[in-house]
C-alpha cells in the first residue's frame, strides 16, 4: 500500500475461532482446544469449561498468550511431569507468533507411560495440529480519522485519499451526504504528516480531521 504501511508495527496474528481436535498416542487420548481470547480472565473461563466438561480425564494442560505484543504468557502441567506439557504447549504458540489465544489439552491416561520426551511430542503435536486447523487472523494497528468538507470536489478528495489508503490495510468509508460530506479513513496510524497532508491537498485546506483511539484489527 502506500507510505502508511512502510512503517506500521507488526503484531502476532491470533485465531479466528475455537478449534478441536483429538490426538492418540498409546492408548493416551489428547483432547486439544484451541480458543481465542481477549484476557486472561477469559482463558481462565475456558480453561475452566474444559475441566466441567472433561471432569474425568486425569490431566488438563494449558498455555496463553495474550496481549498485543503478547505480553503475558502461561503454562502449566497440571499434575504431569514439570516442563513436559505445558511449556512444550507454550512454545508451539511463541514458533508460530501468536497471541489472545489459549490452548487446553485434556489427557486420557491409556495405561501406558510415554515418558518424559514421548509426553514432550505428545502435547507440543497434538498444540501443532490443533493450530494447522485453525484459521488465522492478521494483526494490525489501525486508527479511524473522521471530518467533514463541503460537497465541491468530493470526487477529487475521496480519490487522492483512496490513492494515499491504497491496500488492504487501509479503507476509505462513506457515509450519508447532508450538507457537507462525511470522510471517514481506517488505517495504520503513522505517519500522521503524510495523512495530513493528503486530506489538506484533497479538500484545498477545508478539511479538519478527528482521530480516534488506535485500536488492533483482526483480518
Amino acid at each position: 500500500m502506500g507510505a502508511a504501511a512502510e512503517s506500521a508495527p507488526r503484531y502476532p496474528s491470533t485465531v479466528a475461532a475455537p478449534v478441536e481436535h483429538e490426538l492418540v498416542v498409546k492408548k493416551s487420548r489428547f483432547l486439544a482446544l484451541v480458543h481465542p481470547v481477549a484476557s486472561v480472565a477469559e482463558a481462565d473461563a475456558v480453561v475452566a469449561a474444559v475441566r466441567k466438561r472433561y471432569w474425568d480425564a486425569r490431566h488438563h494442560c494449558v498455555a496463553l498468550v495474550v496481549g498485543p505484543h503478547a505480553e503475558q504468557q502461561r503454562s502449566t502441567d497440571d499434575g504431569e511431569p514439570s516442563g513436559t506439557a505445558g511449556v512444550p504447549m507454550l512454545e508451539v504458540l511463541r514458533r508460530r507468533d501468536l497471541t489472545d489465544v489459549v490452548v487446553v489439552v485434556t489427557r486420557y491416561f491409556g495405561g501406558v507411560l510415554l515418558g518424559a520426551g514421548g509426553l514432550v511430542r505428545a502435547y507440543s503435536t497434538a498444540t501443532s495440529e490443533a493450530l494447522d486447523l485453525a484459521r488465522l487472523g492478521r494483526r494490525s494497528a489501525a486508527t479511524r480519522v473522521t471530518g467533514e468538507a463541503p460537497h465541491a470536489g468530493a470526487g477529487r478528495r475521496h480519490g487522492v485519499l483512496r490513492d494515499w489508503a491504497g491496500g488492504d490495510d487501509a479503507a476509505l468509508e462513506g457515509g450519508a451526504y447532508g450538507a457537507e460530506a462525511p470522510v471517514t479513513l481506517r488505517g495504520p496510524p503513522a505517519p500522521q504528516d503524510a495523512l495530513d497532508a493528503a486530506l489538506a491537498a484533497a479538500t484545498s485546506g477545508a478539511l479538519t480531521a478527528e482521530r480516534g483511539p488506535t485500536q488492533l484489527l483482526s483480518r
